[in-house]
């Protein structure tokens, strides 16, 4: 038969997926000799047997429940249900992953018309008997019957109002007398029934209401944000109850062991006198700081502070500790590890290992990666009030505020006059990328996290908002709408990079702050992993910027990127729309010192680092305008006859999109099949990038390019390519007598990529897994369409636990991967092999990269300190990243 219930003193802290995280503390502490009230535990593992059985209950626990409740009485010295010494008893839930205030909890359970008087006799206190009273049928009648709270409110109200009174701790036990008459008034006319009496029948149902409280609608919203499974379960702990509101010498309250908003090692948190722990955080009566305790009950104050810092070192882990005082006695309730600001977190970890109370490697685990784009982008002060009207993608983190524009020329001539725009557009192309330039942040209602807008925010460390359905914008008017709120040209706007949210109006924000602590952390980090960190970047402060974020390289330099500038763009369409070779290469001559002195740049700023540069790789059509565009402008003038040469040369133009349109470009004309059909692309890039690193060789730098071929699918297309590479850096290095190392490579996307991985490596001295285009054809999913569309609805039902194109898909993409990492180097055992998506700062695909045996992850410069810590839990902590529980 199946042990469902554990005494505390049977529990230990190992065992929160059966006891739950609080059943598991409370087992701990119990069995370090800590005061807390005795009691017994129903495992999660009941929980999940009572849906099973269709929320009933399994057979035999009450009976189990009864049998340890017997020993709880001896340890209480109290008897549940008896007349003469009632034991009282709390319920309350306690999940794997603490859920704060998510499930239910019921106080004073085993109150009725009989031990209502024990405890009056008993305590001398017929008040507080009453209250308790009172509060217990407010409780049950809340959690078990179900009916609304505040039913019940209205008539604790209406009988201060009667008596005159303003808080409930006023009123007289006759008046507490008349509440409890039309509570229990109030349960018969909801319910059909009187309220139980009978002790048993009351725990019976308690349990399986916190049980029922598992799925309740808060409790899934929060697992669903917070990424926790929905099958793990509920524990139930029944403890013995303790009061604090049996007078002065009674009291309870809420300490943590440092300040969690800035770490700093004092005791931080706020206690009443004479109240229960739900006045505490109901904001009934104001708490005070846990300091005056010192003042109130010296005693008191002083064995709490040697409890927390026992516990502190106990957990090796800030400690959020609730505790209550009965009579002049301290009980311990419960603890658990703090939650805690960014900034706090870094503190405490770096100060905690300093102090030696936990190891450097130990520090390194109790940071959550994630939280470090907190402190790297400016913020939304946590105090504002805000008026958020709409929610889109997260797609690049910071926050921004601006007056609304939706044309790049607009932001950029006002960015220039010194203002603050905010860029909204339907979605961003390459034509507006000095606009982005110019913008506090980007605001898009099309487009995934990584569209144009998302890679180019990210990398330029921008606030972005992609994917925003709900806003309409319309063009000609120049406002966007959200359902009946109009926002026009010139109004103030912010978003929230991190949250996707969009809110009206300037909000207040705060600039980040890099503390020494940070700093250390960091370089412990650099200590103990073994992947490499490097940054994907396309301009030289890209390539700055990420060096001062720790990059000990480039993964990624999108040379299409250098297309968008606005000195550019004629050249580049010049070159699309050439009929003859010699006008190509005559288009591509212009461009050919601009692509070079780019390199230069991004190679000079990366000395001595490796730079992965991909040769062009998007579809042609890109860089044009739109079809919808073109046959607006050409109506324009045929109906107007204004301008018949404009006419012809946009007729023109329009011929040429039209002969360039895919139906689906994401798996078109794309990649090195542009490097196949346009040789000549392909070949001004590369002698461009070995021209860079011959200057720069001569100059006395040490650079080190690697060439990289976009979207391979055969090993044929990877030799040709590195002939042509091989015979251009020859040439190159001849033409001025000096000698450059450089590598050549491919960008593996493709399923048939990694099958072919081993024939690959014999023309590669390195693979780049593009980890977007591999999950969109892993999946047969277009990203921007199914982010926008089904996506969410499979992460809902939990048909996928996580977003794909987010978190790496271990068992499609990964197994890929794996594949690809096995086959490559069976044929070429020192290939190197790194990441370059945004996968590589996302910290469980950083986890999983370590484990294929990668030797690098690639990311945007704002996600590199993100990258360096996620590697080194990676590497120490046996696949539990304990800074993201």
């Amino acid at each position: 038969m199946n042990k469902f219930v554990y005494l505390f003193k049977e529990g230990r802290a190992d065992m929160r997926a059966l006891l739950g995280g609080k059943g598991a503390n409370l087992a701990e502490m119990t069995n370090i000799g800590l005061p807390v009230p005795p009691g017994m535990t129903i495992t999660t593992a009941a929980c999940i047997e009572y849906y099973r059985l269709g929320r009933k209950l399994p057979d035999g626990l009450m009976d189990e429940v009864k049998r340890n409740l017997t020993v709880v009485e001896e340890q209480a010295g109290k008897k549940f249900g008896d007349l003469t010494n009632p034991l009282l008893v709390s319920v309350r839930s306690g999940a794997m992953f603490s859920m704060p205030g998510m499930m239910d909890t019921i106080l004073n359970l085993g109150l009725n018309e009989q031990t209502v008087q024990s405890v009056a006799n008993n305590t001398g206190n017929l008040r507080f008997a009453y209250d308790s009273y009172r509060r217990f049928i407010q409780m049950f009648g809340d959690v078990v019957l179900e009916i609304p709270k505040y039913e019940f409110e209205d008539l604790l109200n209406q009988q201060k109002e009667n008596q005159g009174v303003k808080y409930d701790q006023e009123l007289t036990p006759e008046s507490l007398r008349k509440v409890i008459d039309s509570y229990k008034k109030l349960v018969r006319s909801k319910t059909g029934r009187a309220f139980p009496e009978d002790p048993m029948e009351q725990l019976k149902m308690a349990i399986e209401a916190v049980f029922r409280s598992w799925n309740n609608d808060r409790a899934i919203i929060y697992r669903n944000l917070n990424k926790i499974a929905h099958d793990l379960g509920t524990a139930v702990n029944i403890q013995s109850m303790v009061f604090g509101n049996m007078g002065n010498d009674s009291g309870t309250g809420v300490a943590f062991t440092r300040n969690p908003s800035t770490g700093e090692n004092t005791l931080y948190g706020e206690f009443l006198t004479n109240a229960q722990g739900e006045d505490v955080v109901a904001g009934i009566r104001t708490p005070r700081p846990i300091i005056q305790l010192k003042e109130e009950m010296p005693e008191m104050y002083t064995e709490f502070v040697r409890i927390a810092r026992l516990l502190e070192s106990h957990y090796k882990n800030m400690q959020d500790i609730e505790f209550t005082i009965e009579r002049g006695r301290l009980y311990i309730l419960q603890t658990r590890n703090g939650k805690r600001t960014a900034q706090a977190s870094v503190r405490i970890a770096y100060e905690m290992a300093q102090e030696g109370l936990i190891t450097k490697q130990q520090a390194l685990l109790l940071v959550d990666p994630s939280q470090l784009d907190q402190l790297l982008h400016r913020q939304i002060d946590s105090q504002a009030q805000l008026n958020v009207i709409a929610k889109g993608l997260p797609a690049s983190p910071g926050a921004a505020s601006g007056q609304v524009v939706f044309d790049a020329d607009e932001a950029e001539h006002l960015g220039k006059m010194g203002k603050k725009v905010l860029l909204v557009r339907t979605e961003t192309t390459p034509d507006d990328i000095h606009g982005i330039v110019a913008a506090q942040g980007v605001l898009t209602s099309r487009g995934g996290m990584t569209s144009h807008a998302a890679v180019v925010a990210r990398g330029m460390g921008k606030p972005c908002v992609c994917g925003c359905e709900a806003i309409k914008i319309d063009y000609i008017k120049e406002e966007f709408s959200v359902g009946t709120t109009v926002i026009k040209k010139g109004e103030l706007v912010s978003i929230d990079g991190a949250t996707g949210r969009v809110i009206l109006g300037q909000v207040p924000m705060k600039d980040p702050e890099i503390s020494a602590e940070y700093t250390a952390l960091l370089s412990w980090a650099d200590e103990v992993k073994y992947l490499g960190i490097r940054a994907n970047a396309d301009t030289p402060e890209d390539a700055k910027k990420a060096r001062e974020f720790g990059a000990t390289g480039i993964g990624l330099v999108r040379t299409e990127h250098m297309f968008m500038g606005q000195d550019r763009l004629p050249h580049v369409q010049q070159m699309i729309l050439a009929e003859t070779l010699e006008d190509r290469q005559k288009a591509l001559s212009y461009l050919l010192p601009m692509q070079e002195g780019d390199f230069y740049g991004i190679l000079k700023a990366m000395e001595g680092y490796p730079v992965t540069i991909r040769l062009l790789d998007p579809p042609l059509h890109e860089f044009l305008p739109s079809l919808e565009e073109l046959l607006i402008e050409t109506t324009e003038l045929r109906v107007t006859g204004k301008d018949p040469v404009l006419l012809e040369e946009k007729l023109r133009l329009l011929k040429k999109v039209r002969s360039l349109h895919e139906f689906n470009p994401m798996l078109g004309h794309r990649g090195c099949r542009l490097g196949i059909t346009f040789p000549e692309i392909y070949e001004m890039q590369i002698t461009a990038i070995f021209n860079a690193a011959a200057r720069l060789t001569q100059e006395g730098y040490k650079v080190l390019p690697e060439v990289e071929v976009p979207l391979t699918i055969d090993v044929n297309e990877m030799k040709l390519f590195k002939g042509k590479i091989d015979a251009i850096a020859k040439a190159t290095m001849a033409a001025v007598n000096v000698k450059f190392h450089y590598a050549v490579g491919t960008m593996i996307e493709l399923p048939r990529a990694c099958v072919i991985a081993d024939e690959l490596a014999e023309f590669c001295d390195f693979f780049s897994f593009g980890t977007n285009d591999l999950t969109q054809t892993t999946f047969g999913f277009s990203r921007d369409d199914a982010e926008g569309k089904f996506l969410p609805h499979y992460l809902e039902s939990k048909i996928l636990k996580e977003n794909p194109f987010i978190v790496i898909d271990r068992k499609g993409v990964g197994a890929f991967m794996d594949m690809a990492v096995k086959r490559g180097r069976k044929t070429r055992p020192d290939l190197e092999i790194g990441i370059c998506g945004e996968h590589g700062g996302e910290p469980n695909s950083v986890a999983f990269c370590h484990e294929v045996g990668l030797n690098y992850v690639s990311c945007s410069p704002y996600r590199v300190p993100i990258a360096r810590l996620a590697a080194a839990q990676a590497a120490i902590s046996d696949g539990e990243i304990i800074g993201t529980r």
